[in-house]
């Protein structure tokens, strides 16, 4: 069976948002840093160690910030933020822009994939992902051939 979806165009917000919630679950450890640089306060007592640690950390999700907003302005990018449709079945993931023009996405480049109270997020690395919004599909038993798939591919619980 292929699924064959509904025309969805990714948001930039939405990207930049899930792009975060990514580095924010894969690099959690970097707030453990800034507090162990906030510590600093208890061997020579300053609050220059914790507005450091804090600047620090601040700068660090800027950086994140400044990358994912950057992508989705980048005029090479302009493609993942197009309207396009998906081709689902246990072989690959068919990103269509129209009848002609495609991009075939195997499974073993998914590292991961996560159900959200509204969606599929598929990612392959920190800054790429495939959104799958529910209402892309055109059936309820479409959206949970999918979620089969992805169990049975070893993604899902």
């Amino acid at each position: 069976m292929i699924v064959k979806t509904k025309k969805y165009q990714l948001e930039s917000k939405t990207y930049i948002k899930l792009g975060l919630t990514n580095i924010l679950k894969e690099q959690w450890w970097v707030a453990l840093i800034a507090l162990a640089i906030a510590c600093g306060y208890f061997w020579i007592p300053s609050w220059w160690w914790i507005s450091m640690a804090i600047l620090a950390y601040a700068l660090y999700w800027l950086f994140w910030v400044i990358q994912f907003a950057g992508v989705s302005q980048m005029e090479q990018n302009k493609a993942i933020f197009e309207k396009m449709s998906y081709e689902i079945d246990s072989r690959q993931i068919l990103m269509k822009l129209n009848a002609t023009q495609g991009m075939p996405i195997k499974w073993d480049m998914i590292k991961k994939a996560e159900v959200t109270k509204d969606a599929f997020v598929l990612t392959m690395s920190k800054a790429q992902f495939i959104h799958l919004p529910f209402k892309i599909f055109n059936t309820e038993n479409e959206k949970k051939f999918v979620e089969a798939i992805l169990k049975r591919k070893g993604y899902l619980a």
